[in-house]
């Protein structure tokens, strides 16, 4: 029997219909697209059996399948190692083409490359597209060609190339949908891919909620905030979409989409700096990398109340307020000298918005072994950031109740953390 010639699309981060460059040209080709999303066990296997973020793309997918149900069309769900994967979908399929939107992570970069070696063995040409930033790779450079590892002047060729590119042009796809595949695959339950339904969610975004941002972002008892992150992490919204409405609305919440693509593009350029510190300078500090002390950091239960309740809320909700982000990773590691790389791995275990270079570029920033990085004398003091930030005490005692009763002492007196983090940092600095 005649396989019927098919394009493939595949969906990564970007689970969504709606304004995606790289589904936007698969379903122009000249075969049927069959939507694909995978279940990647080299990623899976780390995770926790009852992993929110993966509840939570499990969801999306459902809400993809459900419109495409509409379209008598279905989502083509799989799970494996990749590159197991593609082998079995080119016994199953006569491929013409394959369709993605680019990722740029180290892991998915390998990845796309090994796909994209194997297809081609098989006669299968793969059209990636940019659509999970603005501009990539080497788009914003100095006048050298060489990338910029200051976030202010990236910023201004950012916003400069922005207004004269037309770079955020919206990707409307509604016109071809009825080129996808006409399908029934059977959408798997959340069990068969081996995990349970998380009790923490990811909550809407709402861009109501920030009108006042500039004002009102760094209080986290206002909750004022966009719940974006986790829906831009995986890609639930465009951000086209999202950088076009910031810069019609509000530019402090689009110079925060800015950092995004300037971390973005200091992974691309900088991979190393996911394991190494990017200033190298710093690579002689001695952190004293106390289990205790970082048991009682990720737990909540240092004395520091700002610091605590955010730990706690991380460890309740998969979210933190980004003032409070600087003050917790401040404290780890200036306060109890632990390396960086212990704190970025705990907030990529819990956080619903984990993305790598944003992880990494805060935390060295907050460290100051990265780019564009606070200095590393200066240190936050946990007592003065809930007095100007938090000065009623709102937030900390929603996530800490028993803070008016027995509430427990400073692990650490903030003065003499102070010293030993200056001292240690100033000895630690190769020449």
């Amino acid at each position: 029997m005649t396989k019927q010639k098919v394009s493939f699309f595949w969906f990564r981060r970007d689970l969504r219909l709606e304004d995606s460059i790289g589904l936007f040209h698969a379903l122009q080709s000249n075969f049927p697209v069959v939507p694909l999303f995978i279940f990647d066990d080299d990623i899976l296997d780390n995770l926790p059996a009852n992993d929110a973020r993966v509840s939570f793309i499990y969801d999306s997918l459902q809400k993809i399948n459900s419109e495409l149900n509409t379209l008598d069309s279905s989502l083509l769900v799989k799970k494996g190692k990749t590159t197991e994967v593609w082998k079995l979908l080119l016994e199953e399929f006569d491929i013409q083409s394959l369709f993605f939107n680019k990722d740029y992570e180290p892991f998915a970069i390998k990845r796309d490359i090994a796909i994209c070696s194997l297809l081609k063995e098989n006669s299968i040409e793969c059209f990636p597209y940019k659509d999970h930033v603005i501009f990539e790779e080497k788009e914003i450079t100095k006048s050298d060609g060489l990338p910029y590892t200051i976030y202010t002047p990236y910023k201004n060729k950012w916003l400069e190339k922005y207004h004269f590119s037309g770079a955020a042009i919206e990707y409307d796809s509604s016109s071809f949908q009825s080129n996808f595949i006409k399908s029934q695959f059977t959408f798997p339950e959340l069990s068969e891919i081996g995990f349970d339904r998380s009790p923490i969610k990811v909550l809407p975004h709402n861009l109501t909620q920030i009108a006042n941002y500039k004002e009102t972002r760094d209080y986290p008892a206002l909750d004022s905030t966009s719940y974006l992150s986790p829906h831009l992490r995986f890609g639930t919204v465009s951000i086209r979409k999202l950088v076009n409405w910031a810069n019609r609305k509000n530019q402090t919440f689009l110079s925060e989409l800015i950092w995004r693509e300037f971390f973005i593009q200091i992974l691309f350029s900088f991979p190393n700096c996911v394991s190494s510190n990017f200033k190298s300078a710093y690579d002689g500090i001695q952190w004293r990398n106390n289990e205790d002390d970082f048991k009682r950091w990720c737990s909540g239960t240092t004395g520091y109340p700002m610091v605590d309740a955010g730990m706690r809320q991380l460890n309740e909700t998969g979210y933190m307020h980004n003032r409070v982000r600087m003050v917790v990773a401040s404290f780890l590691c200036k306060h109890l000298l632990i390396n960086w790389q212990w704190g970025e791995a705990y907030f990529a275990e819990k956080l619903l918005d984990f993305e790598l270079a944003s992880n990494v570029g805060n935390w060295q920033w907050a460290a100051g072994t990265g780019c564009d990085a606070a200095p590393y004398f200066r240190v936050f003091n946990p007592e003065i950031q809930q007095k100007k930030f938090d000065a009623k005490g709102e937030y900390i005692r929603k996530w800490i109740p028993e803070f008016d009763f027995a509430y427990t002492e400073p692990m650490i007196d903030h003065a003499f953390a102070r010293d030993r983090a200056i001292a240690t940092y100033k000895a630690g600095i190769l020449k």
